[in-house]
C-alpha cells in the first residue's frame, strides 16, 4: 500500500484552511481517507470565535474516528454524526445559525477488501482508479449548476479590471447572489457545504464500488483540482498519472507554477490567484 500526502497554503499570511488524513487500521485490511477545503471567512464575520481551521480540525478528526472505527455507519452517516459533535463543541459560545458559520467541503472514501465507499459534498474531487487504469471523478457539480443568471455574474465579474471599483461592487453583489444559495435546502440551484446541519450529510454524492475493481484513489481539494479545472492542463486522467508519478507535493508545484504564469487571473480567471492546494494518494 501507497499512501502519499501533500498540502500548501495559498499565501503564507493565512492559515492553511484544509485538512488531509488517513487511517489504517491494525487489522492491516483496508483504511478510511478524509480531505476538507474549509470556507475562506466572509469579511462580515463567521459569528464563531474559534474560526476556519478549527473547525476542520475538529470535523476531520471526528470524520477520521468515525469512518475508520465505526464501519456498521455508513459515510453519510459518519458525515451527520461529526457535523452534530463539532456544532455541539461550540454551540454555547458561536452563532452557528450565522449564515457564515465555518463550514467545509468534504470527501470520504472508505475501504476494505469487499468494497470501496465513497462520500463527496461539494467541490473538492475524488478519483478512482480502476483495474484498467481509467480513472473516473466523483463530482458534486451543483455548484457549477447554480443558476444561469448568477454564473453570468460570476462570468462578468471576472472579465473587470482587477482593483477596480466597479469589480469590487459586482463582486459584492455576485457574493451575495451565491451566499442566498449555499446549504439552502429546498431552493433552486442550491448547492451544500458541511456547516453545522447534520441533515446536510443526506445531500452528499454518495456511492461504492467493487474493491477487486479499484487500485488506487485520490482526492484534491478545487486548490490542486485547478490544474485540470482551471488550467485545462489535461483531463482528470493526466491528474491521476501526475501524482503516482510525481506525488501530491508534484501535482501541487505544477498548480503553482500555472497560477504564477498568470499573476493577474487574466488568461485563467479565478477567484484567489493562489488557493490552498491539498491532495492525497492511496495506492489500495
Amino acid at each position: 500500500m501507497r499512501i502519499e500526502t501533500a498540502t500548501e497554503p495559498g499565501s503564507p499570511q493565512r492559515p492553511d484552511e484544509d485538512f488531509a488524513a488517513v487511517a489504517l487500521p491494525a487489522s492491516g485490511q483496508g483504511g478510511t481517507l478524509v480531505l476538507l477545503d474549509g470556507v475562506t471567512p466572509h469579511r462580515d464575520g463567521t459569528g464563531c470565535v474559534h474560526g476556519v481551521p478549527w473547525y476542520v480540525a475538529r470535523l476531520g478528526g471526528a470524520l477520521l474516528e468515525l469512518s475508520a472505527s465505526r464501519r456498521d455507519l455508513t459515510l453519510a452517516d459518519c458525515l451527520a454524526e461529526s457535523i452534530a459533535r463539532t456544532a455541539a463543541a461550540h454551540a454555547g459560545t458561536c452563532e452557528l445559525s450565522h449564515t457564515h458559520t465555518p463550514q467545509s467541503t468534504v470527501v470520504l472514501a472508505r475501504w476494505d477488501e469487499e468494497a470501496v465507499e465513497h462520500l463527496v459534498l461539494s467541490d473538492s474531487v475524488l478519483l478512482i482508479e480502476g483495474e484498467s487504469g481509467d480513472v473516473r471523478a466523483v463530482l458534486d457539480d451543483r455548484l457549477d449548476r447554480m443558476p444561469e443568471q448568477v454564473r453570468a455574474m460570476r462570468a462578468a465579474v471576472r472579465a473587470m479590471e482587477r482593483g477596480s471599483a466597479e469589480r469590487e461592487a459586482a463582486g459584492a453583489a455576485y457574493g451575495r447572489a451565491v451566499e442566498a444559495l449555499r446549504n439552502a435546502v429546498g431552493v433552486e440551484g442550491a448547492f451544500f457545504t458541511a456547516a453545522a446541519d447534520p441533515a446536510v450529510a443526506r445531500l452528499a454524492v454518495t456511492g461504492t464500488t467493487p474493491r477487486r475493481a479499484v487500485r488506487a484513489v485520490a482526492a484534491l481539494t478545487d486548490g490542486a483540482g485547478r490544474l485540470v479545472e482551471v488550467f485545462h492542463e489535461g483531463g482528470w486522467a493526466d491528474a491521476f498519472a501526475l501524482l503516482r508519478k510525481e506525488g501530491p507535493q508534484g501535482l501541487i508545484t505544477r498548480v503553482r507554477a500555472a497560477e504564477s504564469a498568470d499573476p493577474t487571473c487574466t488568461a485563467y480567471p479565478r477567484g484567489k490567484r493562489h488557493d490552498d492546494a491539498t491532495a492525497i494518494l492511496a495506492v489500495i
